[in-house]
């Protein structure tokens, strides 16, 4: 038996060649300057905000030049996939607007997207590396591997399978052979170029150019069998998948610079041209004196789900990671930033820093920058999927609603910056709805700021003298009158002229009311309020407090 058909006998007989592979997976036909990227996440946990940023730079490199942006699921690590991370994947990604040309349920003609679905490929080109004597396999134990470390450790040689400590890379075929017929597991490694590594240059869309070390490691690139099936390493699936897929573009983390050298050494034993690479530096945060990276154990903020099941509307978020790519795009108004291209060169090798009260300041300008009506919808939307007692008021009282957001929004000039997300619109504007609103009825209410004995009378007289049509300047005259019946002064600076003559000034006398029918003593402009509620509702919330005073007057 010639080695050719030894080695063929280590892989499926119906194995493909590369060249079918090749045909099937023709290259795109791309306008110039089009590039074709793609997001890679691993199932194996919930997206990191540092995934968000990095796809959306993939996406952003692919629309913008009139290419394609690819999503490809990286699930070779059977071991470390957590159920359901690809399903929240694809949940993320439409919620920011992140859904790719392909991929992520999207079909393809360079698909499938998923690696644990592309088996068949990666084994035709390993077969082809060991074929050619690129590659071989390996027999060594997880136990004799952990003593070459060992030894590598007490000499202070690097860790890695190479020199000496490469066992099986002299074996001929006929020795493998053997080994295999008495069924001895065992991986492929790739075999690195023969000699002490030298330096290496690249170049990086971030970086500029890079000088590196070249690989001496004969690492691994397909795992032994488990439950039958032959899975490639990331290093070998993504040379290939990037490859067929014709990926132009790789944009990913800095974590992979280390990687380069034995990906281009792939790449050439493979006859593939490498793709352009731009490597993004971690996003960082500030803790105390000193930065560190955004951590998934330690920051809340550091997942994407945090952003969607708190409301913070896509296009803000967004617009705020764009701004932490470029730094010129951040202070810009976000119709004017979106129009504006992101340049991987201007991205900076220094992490940039999430701050999170930044982010809510552009949520905030983003929803009030929204009519009523357009942020009726996005509430309602993301109301249904993560507060649906909230989503049926909204559906029951939808003009209500749309009352409420209007407040502040028109004729005032500058309008209400009170939400940063979704998830605070209960807390405030909810007092608008009676399904949302608790009654006040304790006279002695902290909120209410004022004695009981003064509350009581002001509601007493209130409940019988309210009048609720008229003009604003009506409306609020009725306050002045009613604070000088109480004593108290009918504006502040008459009560700062002579705070001994009065109890308080007209204030206090309206917070009484703002307390009843809204709950908070802050809210948006009582009148505007009072006008969406009516009358009939704003007298029901008094009197619970006006039912305590009578029956305090009562008891005296």
């Amino acid at each position: 038996m010639q080695d050719r058909d030894v080695i063929d006998s280590w892989f499926p007989a119906d194995l493909r060649s590369c060249e079918v592979w090749e045909e099937r997976f023709a290259p795109r036909s791309l306008a110039p300057g089009a590039h074709v990227t793609r997001f890679a996440p691993s199932p194996t946990g919930s997206v990191h905000l540092g995934g968000l940023y990095v796809a959306l730079l993939a996406q952003e490199a692919a629309r913008r030049s009139g290419g394609t942006y690819v999503v490809r699921i990286e699930d070779t690590d059977k071991r470390r996939e957590v159920a359901g991370a690809a399903e929240e994947f694809a949940r993320v990604f439409g919620y920011f607007g992140l859904e790719p040309d392909e991929g992520a349920g999207r079909p393809g003609a360079w698909g499938p997207y998923l690696q644990s679905e592309r088996e068949a490929i990666y084994l035709s080109y390993v077969r082809e590396l060991v074929r050619t004597g690129q590659a071989y396999p390996c027999f060594c134990s997880p136990q004799v591997l952990a003593r070459n470390a060992e030894e590598q450790q007490r000499a202070r040689s690097p860790l890695g399978y190479y020199g000496k400590w490469a066992r099986c890379r002299g074996l001929s075929v006929e020795q493998a052979q053997e080994r295999v017929a008495a069924g001895e597991a065992f991986t492929v490694r790739f075999r690195c170029p023969v000699g002490l590594p030298g330096r290496v240059r690249f170049r990086d869309r971030v970086r500029g150019a890079l000088t590196m070390l070249d690989n001496g490691n004969d690492v691994v690139i397909l795992k032994s069998a488990e439950q039958g099936r032959r899975l490639p390493t990331y290093h070998f699936a993504h040379v290939v998948d990037d490859h067929l897929m014709r990926v132009t573009l790789v944009i990913r983390g800095e974590e992979w610079i280390s990687s380069l050298p034995v990906h281009h050494q792939l790449h050439r034993a493979l006859g593939f041209t490498p793709p352009q690479y731009a490597h993004i530096a971690p996003l960082m945060k500030v803790e105390g004196s000193s930065r560190r990276k955004l951590s998934k154990r330690k920051d809340p903020e550091s997942a994407a789900a945090f952003y969607l099941t708190a409301g913070y509307p896509a296009q803000a978020v967004r617009h705020y990671l764009r701004g932490l790519a470029n730094s010129r795009l951040a202070d810009l108004p976000a119709d004017r930033a979106l129009a504006e291209p992101v340049r991987l060169e201007e991205a900076g090798t220094a992490g940039p820093m999430v701050d999170l009260g930044k982010l809510r300041s552009v949520s905030r300008d983003y929803i009030a920058s929204l009519s009523p009506d357009e942020a009726l919808r996005a509430l309602s939307a993301w109301a249904e999927e993560h507060d649906p007692g909230l989503a049926r008021v909204l559906r029951t009282h939808r003009d209500l609603a749309v009352q409420a957001l209007e407040i502040g929004r028109s004729g005032t000039g500058t309008p209400r910056k009170d939400l940063a997300c979704w998830s605070e619109f209960r807390s405030a504007y909810g007092f608008f709805f009676p399904e949302l609103h608790t009654p006040v009825g304790a006279l002695d209410d902290v909120r209410l700021g004022l004695p009981a004995r003064q509350v009581a009378e002001l509601v007493t007289d209130l409940a019988g003298s309210y009048r609720h049509s008229g003009p604003a300047e009506d409306w609020y005259a009725q306050w002045r009158e009613l604070a000088r019946r109480h004593g108290f002064a009918p504006d502040v600076r008459t009560y700062r002229a002579d705070p001994q003559a009065y109890h308080g000034s007209v204030r206090e006398v309206v917070n009484v009311l703002r307390v009843c029918v809204t709950g908070t003593d802050r809210s948006p402009d009582l009148f505007q309020v009072a006008r969406a509620l009516g009358e009939a509702e704003l007298l029901d919330r008094l009197r619970p407090l006006a039912d305590a005073a009578a029956a305090e007057h009562a008891i005296a």
